[in-house]
Formats: structure tokens, sequence, C-alpha cells
């Protein structure tokens, strides 16, 4: 059986982390094998990048180029370990963030060339990229409304990419936008302000007829 490659993207508090869960429980009812990962991250050498970028304390000077350059480490490790194996051996990949979180993150939200990230996202993916893309969307106020919430419940747990202002957040949310209108047989637009249960029924609408294709 074929593999299947399925990703979450969205702005910060969209519920991409709730609903990769709950899809690929969903997933593993009907029988396949499911390989749930996250960006950054997934390998013990993506973790440990991970944790350079988003936790540790020594990382407040990190340039955009760095950022750019570490992601890309972490995702080209991933890619090959991971997800290149996972499905050439037939199992459902549902990945939490893999490149467009780039484009939009690094790209649109600290303004890099978006040239240059496309290139050095090409060094990492070589060729792997999702079969389906679910962009999870909120309202730029929804999204810092439960950034806010979030950090306030976990005040002890630093992320830096949080610590950002609210034009990043603007800036994030329209290259998903852009993302979204360049590659709408991809990327599908799912409303994440509206309950779990609700979201999670619509991502079943669209990820259902795949699985089923592959019978």
């Amino acid at each position: 059986m074929k593999g299947l490659f399925i990703t979450f993207e969205g702005t910060e508090g969209c519920g991409k982390s709730t609903q990769v869960a709950i899809l690929a429980e969903r997933i593993r009812a009907q029988g396949r094998v499911v390989r749930a990962l996250r960006e950054p991250g997934g390998t013990p050498i993506g973790e440990e990048i991970r944790h350079t970028l988003k936790h540790s304390k020594d990382n407040a000077e990190m340039t955009p180029e760095a950022e750019l350059l570490l992601m890309n480490a972490s995702r080209a490790q991933l890619v090959r370990e991971v997800i290149r194996p996972a499905l050439a051996a037939g199992e459902v990949v549902v990945c939490d963030r893999f490149y467009d979180s780039t484009t939009a993150y690094q790209g649109y939200g600290r303004q890099m060339d978006l040239g240059t990230v496309q290139r050095i996202i090409e060094v990492a993916v070589a060729g792997t990229r999702p079969d389906l893309t679910l962009l999870l969307r909120v309202s730029p106020e929804v999204s810092w409304e439960r950034l806010r919430a979030r950090q306030a419940a976990m005040p002890v747990v630093r992320d830096r990419f949080e610590e950002a202002d609210r034009g990043f957040f603007d800036r994030v949310a329209r290259g998903y936008e852009a993302i979204a209108v360049a590659e709408p047989g991809r990327v599908k637009v799912v409303d994440g302000a509206r309950p779990v249960d609700a979201v999670a029924a619509e991502i079943w609408s669209i990820v259902q007829p795949l699985l089923e294709d592959q019978r």
C-alpha cells in the first residue's frame, strides 16, 4: 500500500497539535499504521535543534539566517531518517508543521528573501512533498488571544517564537494565505476557530476519501 503524507499548518494557537492527535487516532482505527511527527524535531538530532531554536536560554541573539538553516537541518534529518522510510513502508505520516511553516515564519515573518528560503527548503526536502496540507485558519486576533492564554497557563515554558511581536504574527498569517492561494490543490483551508469536534469532522471529510482511494 502506498504511503500518505499529511501536514498541518497554521499560526500560533490554531489547534494543530490537538487535531494531529485526533486524526492520527482516527486513521489508526481504520487499520493503517500512522507516524505522528512534529517540526522542528521528530528525531534525536531534530529534538536537540528544537530546544536550541525554541527553548534555550542562550538563543535570544539568533539571527534569521541561523534560524532558517537550523530549521532545515532538523527537516533534512527528519525526511531522511523517518519520513521517507515510513512512506516507503506504506505508513501514513501526519506531521505538525513542515516546509510551509518555514515559508510563512522565516520568509514572511522574518522578512527573508523568499527565493533564498525556497532554495534552502529544497536542499532539506529534496523533492519530498506532502500529499495534503491542512491549514487551520484563525484570525490574527484569535491567534494572539490564544497565544497569550497559553503563555499565562504555562509561564515556565519559554518559546522564542512566541516572544515575537504582533506584526510578526500578522505577516505569518499573510504568508499562509499566499501559500493557500498558490497551491489550492494541496492546501485545504479549515476554519480553526470553531469547536474542536467541528474542526475534526471537517478534517476527516477531507482525509477519508484519500484513504479510501488507496484501498
